[in-house]
C-alpha cells in the first residue's frame, strides 16, 4: 500500500541515492533538483536528477525521478534519460534533447479502497540549461509516461 507519505519518503531516499553517487562518481558533472506541472493527469512535481556520465561528446546520460501530487494521484517516475547537448556559441546558455524510457508507480483511491498500479512510459525531452545552475525543460510523454511536462530546476 503506497501512501503519500511512503512516496515522498522513497523519494527522498532516491535524491540521497542519487547525490552519494554524484559525489563517488569522478564523472559526475553535478546533481539538481527539479520542480514543475504535467497535463494528464493534472500534477504538480518535484524531482531530482545528476548528470551522470558523458557517453560520448555532449551526450549525457542524465537519469532522473519525480513525484507527482494530484488528481486523486501520487505518482513516483524514475527516468534514466539520455540528452544530447547543442553546442551554441553562447558560454551561458546550452539547449538540449533527449529521451528515454520511464518507470510508474501510481497510488490512488480505487472502488476497492487504496490501490497502487505500474506502468512504463517513455518521455521525448527538450530545455535548455546553465553550466551549473537554472534549467527549464519540456517533457512530452508516451505510453503511460504524463502527456506533457513544463519544469524548471537547478544543478550544482
Amino acid at each position: 500500500m503506497w501512501t503519500r507519505r511512503t512516496v515522498v519518503s522513497l523519494m527522498f531516499l532516491v535524491a540521497f541515492v542519487v547525490g552519494a553517487a554524484g559525489t563517488a562518481a569522478a564523472q559526475s558533472k553535478g546533481i539538481g533538483v527539479r520542480a514543475g506541472v504535467s497535463a494528464e493527469p493534472d500534477q504538480f512535481y518535484i524531482g531530482a536528477h545528476m548528470n551522470v556520465k558523458e557517453i560520448v561528446e555532449n551526450f549525457w546520460f542524465r537519469p532522473n525521478a519525480e513525484v507527482g501530487f494530484g488528481n486523486h494521484l501520487t505518482l513516483l517516475t524514475l527516468n534514466p534519460e539520455f540528452v544530447y547537448n547543442l553546442r551554441i556559441k553562447s558560454t551561458q546558455w546550452t539547449p538540449y534533447l533527449g529521451g528515454g524510457p520511464s518507470f510508474l508507480v501510481g497510488s490512488f483511491d480505487g472502488p476497492n479502497g487504496h490501490d497502487t498500479d505500474t506502468g512504463g512510459g517513455f518521455n521525448f525531452v527538450g530545455g535548455i540549461q546553465q553550466r551549473k545552475g537554472f534549467m527549464a525543460e519540456i517533457k512530452i510523454g508516451a505510453f503511460d509516461s504524463p502527456d506533457f511536462k513544463l519544469g524548471v530546476g537547478w544543478t550544482w
